[in-house]
């Protein structure tokens, strides 16, 4: 049985189940798997539109996200006018714009280069990390490592160790 924030997730509906993540989980996926018709605001307000929104009020507030990563100028272009950078940056304010409790990044460097890497993995820590959220990051990229709190290390899909900075750092 899978809980997730004391839901059961795993006896729910698919239909339960969708309500659910649109609501509570946002994904950053290795690819950005943007939808290439949509410009980069209304790729990253496309969470508020599923929970609801009217398009204009989701793309105003997918605007404000884009501006605070640094996209103000590029809300307008479309993804094959974006560098990998400025997508994975869309592909980030897709997943913070409903403001979910828990962020789940599947390799979110792993088309980049160190430097864009980095300001990346800057940006998801000043916009993502919050008291009330967590963010989980799946990856094999080693220059992420200093940026998490606790690392999990995984061998066959299983956690084989786990480090925690913050006690360490207190020890």
């Amino acid at each position: 049985m899978v809980e997730i924030f004391g839901q059961k997730v795993s006896s729910m509906t698919d239909r339960a189940r969708t309500r659910f993540r649109a609501k509570h989980i946002g994904f950053v996926f290795q690819q950005y798997n943007l939808l290439p018709a949509l410009t980069a605001a209304e790729n990253a307000a496309i969470p508020l539109v599923i929970a609801g929104w009217s398009k204009a009020k989701a793309v105003a507030k997918s605007k404000q996200v884009l501006d605070s990563l640094g996209m103000g100028k590029k809300t307008e272009s479309l993804p094959n006018q974006l560098s990998g950078g400025q997508q994975q940056r869309v592909a980030i304010a897709r997943a913070l714009v409903h403001e979910p409790s828990l962020l789940v990044c599947d390799e979110p460097t792993a088309a980049l280069d160190h430097e864009t890497g980095h300001s990346v993995m800057e940006l998801m820590k000043e916009a993502a990390v919050k008291p009330d959220r967590a963010v989980v990051v799946v990856t094999h990229d080693n220059r992420v490592f200093h940026f998490g709190e606790r690392i999990a290390h995984m061998d066959d899909g299983r956690i084989v160790k786990v480090e925690d900075k913050a006690i360490s750092a207190m020890a």
